[in-house]
């Protein structure tokens, strides 16, 4: 009997031992204390050596473990997923070059070598959400690598100003960054906020969307979009007792009630969960901003593990109901397709911070730990309810897709039944479970000690609870009763299209440029260029040539002509 193993499997096979290994070797490294760097000198410039520096301790080796771990599953996944397609070794291809940036990324310490894998990162997810060639996805992808470059502006300015240092080297000089190096972390939390899609450029994550589901689940889980909250988490001890740590506490709370808010409204399956995926990140980035980078690293483990897993549900949904995805038209999902419906009630929860899921033990301890520490009101209030909404637009997935009505008109043939999309989402459905725990035990051997009064306890529990009741109630009033949302039309459009972000970034942005450049089209291009120009030109040099050809054709003419005007001329100098 001969064995057909196909590209994904092999892909799967070679990527699981990777992160199995990988992960061996961060937990030695956890336990040792120790670090080992890997460094080639390329070339020396001006006494600053040029370097390829390769970092392996434990918060790399884990990051790349659970890297590795979550493109084996997707690829496995992609196999099934992506059968029709007809140039599926290019999408793996594609895949695995987005693996291969993200790993240069997360194993240099060096800002050059980093420059690398973060310019890969924005190339192939340009190159893939472009993947399906249509208009939709062609905008998606010029708003999506347009607000990259912003951020690969920054790296690049930060390699200048850190040029005087001699190295690029950060783990040598972040300890010692005082105000004086105020400019190099503003330029690094810039990149940090384009690739992580903070606010102001929030508007290319939910955009992204237009790319194939299993990149989906690979991006906004462990790769691009967390590329720029582990850059800050290395950098972490540059920010400290710097005004930028209080600037970014506002943007990431900020971001996370503003994605909390638009996935409320929002209708679309995956938009929904890119919402949530970029709520997570301003938990992340927020609680670093407080100086946990550790926290930080904590969560975007767990959350990478539930955030796949909910992504490839979301696939299967969208694969077995024809390519719909807009929640209204599913519905009692849960008769059709129990399995993969168990695993989205699971990635749901975790993403909730259900007790003891993964998610808990990362998002209980980010928020208690917040409560404890010295934040402003403001930001204690957006911590609250950003939490609610989290636990709302949860409940409003669940209403409208699995547990509401049937919808679905004419399809009937709804099953879970594949078993490679089951079988790769099974591995991360354990993590979703056990993960958190797992995770808790190796990387906080030691509790952090929390102090805190009752009602403090109390609120995430109290705050989850009563979002979802009320969120589970507006959706069934929505249901049965006349919407009383449209008597403050403009207002519900501001909260549920992101704050008007993506017509700023886009149509906004670069309106005025379009009609001047119209208007110069028009009068510069079409009207006295085209006069003064080359087609101008052109007609003033043919008759010219034409005036003298005329004049050498022996015309009787012609001579009469030149010999009177001549005679005027010599008696006008004479006279």
């Amino acid at each position: 009997m001969i064995w057909k193993i196909s590209m994904h499997e092999i892909s799967m096979l070679g990527l699981m031992v990777m992160s199995a290994t990988c992960g061996i070797l961060g937990i030695k490294k956890i336990s040792s204390g120790v670090m080992d760097v890997v460094e080639w000198e390329l070339f020396s410039l001006v006494s600053s050596s040029i370097v390829f520096t390769l970092i392996l301790d434990w918060v790399s080796l884990l990051f790349m473990s659970f890297v590795f771990v979550i493109s084996g599953s997707v690829l496995f996944y992609s196999g099934s997923y992506m059968e029709g397609d007809k140039t599926s070794g290019r999408f793996m291809y594609l895949v695995l070059a987005f693996v291969l940036s993200m790993s240069m990324m997360v194993l240099s310490p060096n800002l050059i070598s980093i420059l690398l894998g973060w310019d890969g990162l924005g190339l192939v997810s340009y190159a893939l959400v472009i993947y399906y060639s249509n208009e939709k996805s062609a905008n998606a992808g010029m708003l999506t690598i347009l607000s990259n470059r912003v951020g690969d502006v920054a790296i690049l300015l930060s390699i200048g100003l850190m040029s005087s240092l001699g190295s690029w080297n950060f783990l040598f000089f972040s300890y010692y960054m005082g105000e004086e190096w105020l400019l190099l972390k503003i330029f690094l939390m810039i990149s940090a906020m384009t690739k992580s899609a903070q606010i102001p450029f929030s508007a290319w994550l939910p955009a992204a969307m237009a790319a194939p589901t299993p990149v989906s689940a690979l991006v906004h889980s462990s790769t691009l979009v967390t590329a720029g909250v582990y850059l800050m988490i290395r950098f972490s001890a540059a920010l400290e007792g710097s005004w930028t740590q209080s600037f970014l506490l506002i943007i990431s709370c900020l971001t996370m009630f503003m994605a909390g808010l638009g996935a409320n409204f929002e209708y679309d399956l995956k938009k929904i969960i890119a919402l949530s995926t970029l709520s997570q990140l301003g938990v992340m980035l927020s609680i670093l901003s407080l100086g946990y980078p550790d926290l930080a690293f904590f969560h975007l483990l767990s959350h990478a593990l539930f955030k796949a897993l909910l992504f490839m549900c979301a696939g299967v949904v969208i694969h077995s109901v024809g390519g719909y995805q807009d929640i209204r038209f599913m519905g009692n999902l849960v008769k059709f397709m129990p399995l993969t419906v168990s695993y989205m009630t699971i990635s749901n929860l975790a993403l909730c911070g259900f007790p003891f899921m993964s998610g808990f033990y990362s998002k209980d301890m980010i928020l208690e730990v917040a409560f404890m520490s010295w934040i402003n009101f403001v930001a204690l209030i957006l911590y609250i309810m950003a939490t609610g909404l989290t636990v709302m637009y949860t409940m409003r997935l669940i209403f409208y897709s699995i547990s509401g009505e049937y919808n679905l008109g004419c399809i009937t043939n709804l099953s879970d039944e594949d078993s490679i999309m089951t079988n790769s989402m099974t591995g991360l459905g354990l993590g979703a479970i056990l993960g958190g725990a797992s995770l808790s035990w190796v990387l906080f051997p030691e509790c952090y000690m929390i102090c805190l009064s009752s009602v403090m306890k109390m609120m995430v529990i109290m705050v989850s609870l009563a979002g979802g009741l009320i969120g589970y109630m507006l959706n069934m009033m929505s249901v049965n009763f006349t919407l009383k949302s449209f008597s403050s039309y403009s207002f519900i459009v501001f909260m549920g299209s992101m704050w008007f972000m993506p017509s700023l970034s886009t149509l906004k942005l670069s309106e005025k440029s379009l009609d001047s450049g119209k208007y110069m089209e028009k009068v510069l291009d079409k009207g006295w260029f085209e006069y003064y120009g080359g087609q101008g030109l052109y007609y003033m040099f043919s008759y010219f040539f034409y005036v003298l050809n005329s004049m050498q054709l022996n015309s009787v003419k012609v001579f009469l002509k030149v010999a009177i005007i001549s005679l005027i001329i010599f008696v006008a100098v004479v006279v």
